[in-house]
């Protein structure tokens, strides 16, 4: 009996309370409180709502009190009375509206506010003045009308929304369906004209990139005009809030859709571009470009999205910038490595394929990534050089060089003839004129000295071909050329030997070779060089 009792007290207390609530302008937090409690159905006394509008009186002041709640409710914007400021003296410090006043949604509706006039808080006059115009930009121009053909059963409710406003969304629903598919064509025709005005070429790659890109943009439409068109439902505050909810969040995850389709075409322009350069090293950058710039579009979009869900914008910033610093500090090493991946892609000490000597690593350049850079060695090993170690290192591009020089000394044996060494030299220059990958207007072929156990044979020659593998075919073909042409002028190569000298031993011969110096032959030999 005594908890029906206590029951029964706490029911009429709070009944009494509710009948007892009083016009209070000491604080924004009680101004909007009184503006919008009056104007509820089931304490519905505008004339007290219109208190909180400042300089007017009367119907004049109760109708801009009603638009006021109105736009409110149309576009969804229920009031967190929790995070209303209390204070008589508070001072908006945020950089929206200095000094006393508070806006109520600084991101959606910065045009509303209330501010501290003498004493009390009031709707400010700009918010009044723009109460017309505000009301207009929610409110589409038949919404009036609408409500004037509607008959009364029309106004039956079935959980908090009305039976015309079901009929309105499912009209609504029709009308959008029929919009996508008839905007998808026009959308992808507009972006098939931008793509052919900036380059004038397409493939397939580029084409269905557009037709993926065409779909969220449409989506965004579409969107656009349910947000526009959904006010003059006039949902309850709760279903409106509900509702654009979820579209900002669908209009956000479009957002993230379109701009990740737009990354994949524009890498499918510079891919293009990339395969028709002879730089190896843009091919590499197209995936490390296409992974950063998905990897900003989705961490933007995650922060647009926990916007939505209350977290202040600022806070959100903050706390990626905190979050980065702390990253950052914990994995210095990594972010090392991508500043030395933008430093190789920026300065291109190499291209891929380029055979490099880079501290005690020599060998070809074969992917260039977000953290290393790949090195195959000749005997096929495979090294992973840290991108900021190789941007810091002595690099050796031998793949950037003009011309790849060669220099060897051919050693011939003492016992050589003056003529054939002159006819050997004269042989070999020939041949290296007549070479198809030397440069035959710079190269040195000389009697340079006498070695130890050889007359030298200086050849000092250029290559034009720049690829490692092309360069050891060319000296292979240079090489056995030479050997040919040593073998018919009947010249042998040194061996690293002594000569012992015995000028007295009873029925010895020589040992050294017999030399045919005929001019004609040798010239005969020389003259049909490569024929």
């Amino acid at each position: 009996m005594k908890k029906i009792t206590l029951f029964l007290l706490l029911v009429s207390s709070l009944i009494f309370a509710q009948k007892n609530v009083k016009i209070n302008l000491s604080s924004p937090n009680t101004t909007i409180y009184t503006h919008l409690y009056f104007l509820q159905p089931d304490s519905y006394e505008p004339q007290k709502a219109a208190a909180t509008i400042y300089g007017y009186e009367g119907e004049e002041a109760e109708n801009i009190a009603i638009k006021l709640k109105k736009i409110l409710d149309g576009k969804g914007l229920k009031v967190d009375f929790t995070k209303v400021p209390t204070t008589t003296n508070y001072s908006d410090t945020t950089g929206y509206k200095i000094g006393h006043r508070y806006v109520l949604f600084p991101y959606q509706m910065p045009s509303i506010y209330v501010e501290k006039i003498g004493g009390s808080w009031y709707y400010s006059n700009e918010t009044i003045s723009k109460v017309n115009e505000l009301y207009k930009e929610v409110f589409p121009w038949y919404t009036e009308k609408l409500q004037q053909v509607i008959p009364k059963f029309g106004h039956n409710k079935f959980f908090k929304i009305e039976l015309w406003q079901y009929l309105g969304l499912l009209v609504l629903l029709i009308v959008s369906t029929f919009l996508f598919y008839l905007l998808r064509k026009i959308v992808y025709y507009i972006l098939q004209k931008i793509q052919f005005w900036i380059i004038r070429k397409s493939n397939e790659n580029i084409k269905n990139a557009l037709k993926k890109l065409a779909r969220p943009i449409v989506l965004l439409l579409v969107s656009w005009f349910i947000i526009k068109a959904l006010p003059a439902l006039q949902l309850n505050l709760d279903v409106n809030t509900i509702l654009f909810l979820v579209l900002n969040i669908m209009i956000t995850v479009f957002w993230i859709y379109v701009f990740l389709k737009l990354v994949q075409v524009i890498m499918s322009i510079y891919a293009d571009f990339a395969e028709s350069t002879h730089n190896k090293l843009d091919d590499q950058l197209v995936p490390i470009l296409h992974n950063f710039l998905t990897g900003v579009v989705i961490f933007l979009g995650i922060l647009k999205l926990l916007t939505l869900f209350g977290v202040e914008p600022t806070a959100v910033i903050a706390g990626a910038s905190i979050g980065g610093i702390a990253v950052a500090l914990a994995s210095q090493d990594t972010v090392k490595n991508l500043i030395g991946t933008v430093m190789i892609f920026v300065d291109k000490p190499f291209h891929i394929g380029d055979w490099i000597e880079a501290g005690t690593v020599v060998g070809t350049v074969e992917t260039v990534g977000f953290r290393s850079t790949t090195v195959r060695a000749a005997d096929t090993s495979v090294y992973q050089i840290p991108n900021s170690t190789l941007s810091e290192m002595v690099v050796n591009n031998k793949g950037l060089r003009a011309y790849r020089r060669y220099t060897t000394n051919l050693g011939l044996r003492y016992d050589t003839p003056p003529e054939l060494i002159e006819a050997f030299v004269k042989g070999v220059r020939k041949i290296i004129e007549l070479h198809a990958d030397t440069r035959n207007d710079v190269y040195n072929v000389e009697f340079s000295g006498f070695g130890d156990s050889a007359l030298l044979i200086m050849v000092n020659v250029y290559f034009t071909v720049l690829d490692w593998n092309k360069e050891q075919h060319a000296k292979h073909e240079l090489h056995l050329q030479i050997l040919n042409l040593a073998k018919e002028l009947g010249v042998d190569f040194a061996f690293p030997s002594t000569t012992v000298l015995i000028e007295d031993f009873p029925e010895k011969q020589s040992k050294g070779l017999k030399y045919n110096v005929d001019k004609n032959r040798i010239n005969h030999i020389i003259d049909n060089i490569n024929n």
